[in-house]
Parts: C-alpha cells; sequence; structure tokens
C-alpha cells in the first residue's frame, strides 16, 4: 500500500542516518575531539572575544554603536575583563584584505570567538574558519553555516518595523512617506523590512505610499544623507531607514520634518524630528551565544530572535511629537501579534493531531492484517483519546495525546515494514533468485558468437 511505502522509506531513512553517525571518519571524531577540548577548556576567566566593526563605537548612534553597546552589556552580565575584549573598528565589509588582517589580529591576540557584524565579512569568516578550527566564528546577518565552527545570527527586525510603520502612517501630512534603504530588493534583509514598515503604514493610513532610496552600501554617511534630501524634495514628509548613520534623521530634522530612526534610538541626534526608532538590543544574542560557548553548549546553529527574545524593540515614542492615539495603536497592534501567534501556534497543533489520527486510522484500515490484536487495540485507544481532546481547548492535553499516538503509529510502522522485508526475502528465495542479487533480476545468459569470418 501507499502509506506502507511511505513509511518504509521514512524508516529507510532514519535507519541510514542512525549508520552513517555511527560511521564518522576519523578525521570527523579528531575535529569533534578537539572542539570538544576547547569547550571544556574555555572558561570566563580565559576567554577572549574579537569584534569586527564596519564603523566606529565612538559615533555614539548608528549600527556599529547598537553592536558595541551589546557587547557592553554582554561583557557587564557575564563578569568579563576589558582586555577579554579586542574590537576592530572602522574595517569596510568591502575590502577583504582589511577584512582578513582584522580576524587575523583577532586570532594572533589570542581571541576564541571572533564576531563579525557586517555582511560583507561573510567569506573571509568562511574560509579563516576552516584555517583555525579552534575558534568560534559567529557572522552577522550573513546565511553560512560550516556545521563545525562558523554561524550566523540576526533577528526578526521585521517585527518591530512594522509598529515604527504604524507611527509614520498616523503621522504623515502628505501621505508621502520615504525609506532610505542600504540594499535594493535583491536583498531580503531590507526588502523585508521595507515590506513590513509598508504593512504597518497600510494598516492604519491606506492612502499613504512609501518611497525608497537605495544607497548600495551598509555604510556610507554621504549617500545616505543624499538619499534623504532627495525623498523630501520628492515632498515625503517622514523619512525612515535602514543604513547605518543618523544622518536622514538630521536631514528631516532641518527640513522641519519627521523620521523613524533605526539601529539606536536617534532622537537624541534629531530630537525635533525624530517619532520612534527600530531598535537592535544585541546584549541578547552576545550574552547567549558567549554563555553557549562557555558552558560547553555549542552546537553550530544560527540564531534569529525577534521581540519575544528582548532582541528587537522599538523606542520609547517621542512625547512631544506623537500622540496618545498612536502609542495605543501601537500597543494593540502589539497584543494581537502575541494573540495571532499564540492562535497559529494552536491551529498548527490541531491540524497536526488531526493529521495524526487520519495516517493511524489508514495504518490500520490498510495494514492491520500485519500487526497483533493488542497493538491494533493499544493505537485505536491512543486515537480515540486524541479525537477527545481535540473536542476541548486544553492544547497541552492534545500536544500529549499526539505524542503518544505518534509513537506508537512509529512503533506499529516499523513493524509492519520488518514484518514486510522478511516476506519480500522469503519470496525471493522461493523464487530461486540469484545468491547476493537483492533486487531479485534474473541473471543473463551469454552465448559467444563467432566472429564472422567473410
Amino acid at each position: 500500500m501507499k502509506v506502507r511505502r511511505i513509511l518504509a522509506l521514512v524508516l529507510s531513512a532514519a535507519l541510514a542516518v542512525t549508520a552513517l553517525t555511527a560511521c564518522t571518519s576519523a578525521k570527523d571524531e579528531a575535529s569533534q575531539k578537539s572542539a570538544d577540548k576547547q569547550t571544556t577548556t574555555l572558561s570566563y576567566d580565559t576567554v577572549k572575544i574579537g569584534v569586527i566593526h564596519i564603523g566606529n563605537p565612538a559615533d555614539g548612534s548608528g549600527y556599529t554603536y547598537a553592536h558595541d553597546q551589546g557587547i557592553v552589556g554582554m561583557q557587564k552580565e557575564l563578569g568579563l575583563k576589558d582586555d577579554q575584549i579586542v574590537r576592530k573598528n572602522n574595517v569596510s565589509d568591502s575590502d577583504p584584505a582589511a577584512t582578513e588582517t582584522a580576524i587575523r589580529e583577532c586570532i594572533e591576540e589570542g581571541c576564541n570567538i571572533i564576531f563579525g557584524t557586517s555582511w560583507g565579512y561573510m567569506d573571509k569568516m568562511e574560509s579563516l574558519a576552516e584555517e583555525y578550527p579552534d575558534v568560534y566564528f559567529c557572522h552577522g546577518t550573513g546565511y553560512k553555516n560550516n556545521g563545525k565552527n562558523l554561524n550566523n545570527y540576526f533577528g526578526r527586525i521585521y517585527q518591530a518595523r512594522y509598529l515604527t510603520g504604524i507611527v509614520a502612517g498616523m503621522k504623515t501630512e502628505s501621505n508621502l512617506i520615504g525609506y532610505v534603504s542600504a540594499m535594493g530588493s535583491e536583498n531580503s534583509e531590507c526588502t523585508g523590512g521595507i515590506d513590513a514598515f509598508a504593512m504597518g503604514v497600510y494598516s492604519v493610513n491606506p492612502d499613504a505610499k512609501v518611497y525608497v532610496k537605495v544607497t548600495n552600501s551598509w555604510y556610507s554617511p554621504t549617500e545616505e544623507t543624499n538619499a534623504a534630501k532627495a525623498l523630501l524634495s520628492e515632498g515625503c514628509d517622514v523619512i525612515a531607514q535602514h543604513c547605518d548613520t543618523p544622518n536622514p534623521q538630521l536631514e528631516a530634522e532641518s527640513a522641519g520634518k519627521w523620521g523613524v530612526g533605526y539601529n539606536t534610538d536617534m532622537s537624541k541626534d534629531a530630537p525635533k524630528a525624530t517619532l520612534t526608532s527600530t531598535l537592535w538590543n544585541w546584549s541578547a544574542y552576545y550574552t547567549y551565544q558567549v554563555k553557549q560557548i562557555v558552558d560547553g553548549n555549542w552546537k553550530c546553529e544560527n540564531y534569529y530572535g525577534g521581540m519575544a527574545d528582548g532582541l528587537v524593540d522599538i523606542a520609547p515614542l517621542n512625547k512631544d511629537l506623537c500622540t496618545e492615539d498612536m502609542q495605543k495603536a501601537v500597543d494593540e497592534a502589539e497584543k494581537f501579534a502575541e494573540e495571532d501567534k499564540k492562535r497559529r501556534e494552536e491551529v498548527d497543533i490541531r491540524n497536526g493531531a488531526d493529521q495524526m489520527v487520519y495516517q493511524c486510522e489508514k495504518l490500520v484500515s490498510e495494514d492491520g492484517d500485519k500487526f497483533s490484536e493488542d497493538d491494533k487495540k493499544d493505537i485505536n485507544d491512543k486515537v480515540d483519546a486524541l479525537k477527545e481532546a481535540l473536542k476541548g481547548e486544553d492544547i497541552n492535553l492534545i500536544k500529549s495525546r499526539q505524542e503518544e499516538l505518534t509513537a506508537k503509529f512509529y512503533e506499529i510502522s516499523e513493524k509492519v515494514y520488518k514484518a514486510a522485508a522478511e516476506q519480500a526475502q522469503a519470496q525471493q528465495g522461493a523464487d530461486g533468485a540469484q545468491p547476493g542479487n537483492d533486487a531479485g533480476y534474473t541473471e543473463a545468459n551469454y552465448t559467444d558468437v563467432p566472429e564472422d569470418n567473410d
């Protein structure tokens, strides 16, 4: 039957994975032992952390400052000394040689963990991770992971951007909103943020439009200024941004308009313009990641936190520029977002439970003659228990009943698979299949043909 064949494939794949895991090569074992040794010898007194910055934290605002505040927060939380942090500032992420030099200098200074905070550091971090297997490389905003000592980290910044879009949509008078973006539609990070912001705008002001200017650089103060000026000249009266400096906010303030900052609370840079800002709290990640490594819990997993993790947020609304209605709209959106998330999770759980009931009933119907009456009674009882749970509102009970049924489902499926395999082998022997010919093909007989001498 179709279900049985699918289950056989699933179980075979699972057994194959187990076998492959057991057959780890000597090289992989050596690499793992090296990693284990490293994590057991690191301590909060000896760990040393290198940070590669595209800008300078001394700027006091923007992207690099936000990341460095995260490092400062992590250092304080974990009780690290100043000499356990090595910073390399103003490292252009479009200069591979400069990137490599900065990373090597960190390693030469004894760093065990390297955080690269900008997109363009990715390829060099990947190659150097291979060269230095005993150093942990964590790359911000990228996508590469080597499964050993290189992972990546970012967050659900779109959650906060949606909320700031609500504020911008309620504030605009011209219904023209500008957005300075570091990259264009080819970059999912920027595109996702723009989309979320525009959806926030639309939720409160369907007549407003969002216009985007792209700088094609993650850090370009001059281009960020020029892009903001261009948007203002086109009639935009609120300027949002996905770029590193507060320059777009400064231009909005200079023009007597408003703005939405990014990375840090930019109301301190442009108090007469900045309505709110999309914020990163990088200490949430940096503290988590260093603890994972030092405590010996490194799994080379990528990190993608959100508002629930304390990684992203929005700055307090500027009371001199924003109304109580704006705050109320933001609060309601946050509340509904949490409720929607909970509802989606409940729907997913119920759908999964319904699917498991269907699979089990089909298994009993099609293959019930291939397992014992006790197993049949047990799985039917567990199906009934899950169906009864689905009638109620206790999600934890549904999850518990589904887990019990799933375990029984795979237990019986494995028995059915093994019985089918044994039957196939017995049939193969009865049919006189050639020894060693697992597929049961008949061996071909060959007859030599004399050469034609004509």
